[in-house]
C-alpha cells in the first residue's frame, strides 16, 4: 500500500505587513522573502511607503514577494490616509490591487458614526465588487468593551454575516474578543469565505492578535477545513509582535506561525483536495537599504506583471499588530 503523500494546498500564506509594526512595510517583505512566505498583504496606514503604489512594486519585485491583498485604510488612525471619504479609499485599494496583481482589498465594516456611509455600505459594496475582479472582502469585528461596558461601534453590524456580502474575511483574533462562535461564524459565511486573517486570542476586550496556537480560537481545525475543502484564498498571518525584544525575537514568531500554518494546511491526497506542491526558495536577496525610493528590479522576471490571482479598527489608539 502507497505511503500517503502530504502535499501543499493551493491556499497561499501571507505575511500583513501590520505584523511587523513598528518595522516598517519594507521592513516587512524584508522578512518575508527571508522566512519563506508566499506573498504578503499590505496594510495601508501611516507609512509613506505603504501608501505608494509604485513603491510597494518596486519592493515586491526586489525581494521576489508579490503583493496578494490590499487592507484598505479603515482604521481609526488611518481616517486620512488617502482621502477623508470611505469610498475614496476603497477605489483607491481597488485601483492599487489591479495594479500590483492582488487579488483582495479587506475591507471593514463602518464606523457607527459614519452614518451616510453605513446606510450605502452593503449595496456600495456589490457596486464595487461587480466592477472589477478583484475581491472586496467584508472582515468581522467585534464590539468595543471596556470594564463592564459594550459600544457597538460598527454599522450595519460587527458581526458581518448578518448582511449580505459577496465576500468575507475572517479574523480569529476578532472572534475571540467578541467572545462569539467562530466555527459558526465560518458556517455561516459559507463558500462566500473568500480571505483569511489568522491569529489567536483569548477573550480579551483587547484585540490581541497572538500567534496562532497561543490562544482558544480554532487556528489549526480551520486550516485543515480548508485544506480539505480546497479552499483557493489566501491565510495571511497578522499577528501582534509589538512586544518582541528584538528583530530576531519578532522573526521568531513570524517563523512559528509560518510553521504552524503550513502544518495545518498539509493534508495528505487520502484525506482530502489539495493542491500540487510548491517549491520556496531557500535564499533571499538582499536586504533593502531603507532609502527613500526602493530599489529598482534588477531582473527580466522583476519587471514582469504578475498574472492576477483567483483568494482592524481597533479600540480607540489601536495600532497594527
Amino acid at each position: 500500500m502507497a505511503e500517503p503523500v502530504v502535499r501543499i494546498p493551493d491556499a497561499k500564506v501571507a505575511l500583513s505587513t501590520a505584523s511587523v509594526y513598528p518595522e516598517s512595510t519594507a521592513t516587512a517583505f524584508e522578512i518575508a522573502a527571508r522566512l519563506g512566505y508566499d506573498g504578503v498583504e499590505v496594510m495601508v496606514w501611516n507609512d509613506p511607503v505603504s501608501q505608494d503604489v509604485d513603491a510597494l512594486r518596486r519592493l515586491s519585485d526586489h525581494h521576489g514577494v508579490p503583493v496578494l491583498a490590499i487592507h484598505a485604510p479603515c482604521l481609526l488612525i488611518t481616517q486620512r490616509v488617502w482621502s477623508t471619504d470611505p469610498w475614496t479609499k476603497l477605489q483607491r485599494a481597488r485601483s492599487a490591487a489591479e495594479r500590483l496583481g492582488a487579488s483582495t482589498v479587506v475591507v471593514h465594516p463602518p464606523f457607527r458614526w459614519q452614518r451616510q456611509y453605513s446606510r450605502e455600505f452593503v449595496g456600495g459594496i456589490w457596486r464595487m465588487a461587480e466592477e472589477t475582479d478583484v475581491r472586496f472582502a467584508v472582515e468581522n469585528m467585534y464590539p468595543w468593551r471596556y470594564r463592564d461596558r459594550e459600544m457597538l461601534a460598527y454599522a450595519p453590524e460587527w458581526d458581518v454575516t448578518k448582511d449580505d456580502y459577496r465576500h468575507f474575511t475572517i479574523d480569529l483574533s476578532h472572534t475571540a474578543t467578541a467572545r462569539t462562535d467562530a466555527t459558526a461564524m465560518i458556517d455561516r459565511m459559507g463558500e462566500r469565505l473568500a480571505h483569511v486573517h489568522l491569529a489567536d486570542g483569548n477573550g480579551s476586550s483587547k484585540d490581541e492578535h497572538l500567534v496562532p496556537g497561543r490562544g482558544t480560537q480554532p487556528c489549526a481545525e480551520l486550516l485543515e477545513r480548508l485544506a480539505r475543502t480546497g479552499f483557493g484564498g489566501h491565510v495571511v498571518i497578522e499577528v501582534n509582535t509589538r512586544r518582541a525584544m528584538s528583530s530576531a525575537e519578532r522573526e521568531a514568531d513570524l517563523a512559528e506561525a509560518l510553521a504552524f500554518t503550513r502544518l495545518h494546511l498539509a493534508a495528505s491526497s487520502g484525506r482530502g483536495r489539495a493542491g500540487p506542491a510548491r517549491t520556496r526558495p531557500t535564499t533571499a536577496p538582499a536586504p533593502w537599504s531603507g532609502s527613500a525610493s526602493p530599489p529598482a528590479p534588477s531582473s527580466p522576471r522583476a519587471a514582469t506583471t504578475r498574472p492576477r490571482c483567483a483568494g482592524s479598527p481597533r479600540r480607540p489608539g489601536w495600532t497594527p499588530p
